[in-house]
């Protein structure tokens, strides 16, 4: 009986179909986790994408509003002191941003540190708000940028009874 038992034990007739399928199954977990991590980083790198779109999309709007000085006459402001320029059909809006100029009655003279004459120029004070969207509509979630850039207009003023 003993060298019965011993014979099964020296018998290696399955163990290659055994070991083929540990590695199934090994190689099997490495597919798989490889296409979740590679999922992810698709996921990660669409949303990294529509941010920086976002983005883009308010830093554009503050620059053609600031491209076109008519946006910062104050005939065309509302009583809050707000316009928004793209609302204007002289303005047209190559960008997909909303953008609301707001004139700050509060602040006056030059701006510190910048060594400008308060004789010489009368200072308007403006903050300019701007805010983008990712334009893909493929995440329910859309990414938004909101800008905010201070603008100051120099106004020239008479001098000497010119």
């Amino acid at each position: 009986m003993w060298t019965r038992s011993k014979k099964l034990l020296n018998d290696q007739s399955g163990m290659a179909l055994v070991i083929a399928l540990l590695m199934m199954i090994v190689l099997t977990l490495i597919g798989l986790a490889s296409v979740v991590s590679s999922s992810f980083e698709i996921r990660l790198s669409g949303n990294k994408r529509g941010s920086t779109d976002a983005f883009y999309s308010s830093d554009s709007g503050i620059q053609v509003v600031m491209a076109n000085i008519e946006n910062f006459n104050l005939s065309k402001f509302s009583s809050q002191n707000t316009y928004d320029p793209f609302m204007d059909t002289s303005n047209p809006n190559p960008t997909y941003a909303t953008v609301v100029i707001s004139h700050m009655t509060d602040q006056h003279g030059s701006p510190r540190g910048h060594g400008f004459s308060a004789t010489n120029f009368e200072f308007e004070h403006y903050v300019i708000n701007s805010v983008g969207q990712d334009q893909i509509e493929l995440n329910p979630v859309r990414s938004r940028s909101t800008l905010e850039e201070k603008v100051i207009r120099l106004v020239p003023t008479l001098q000497g009874g010119y």
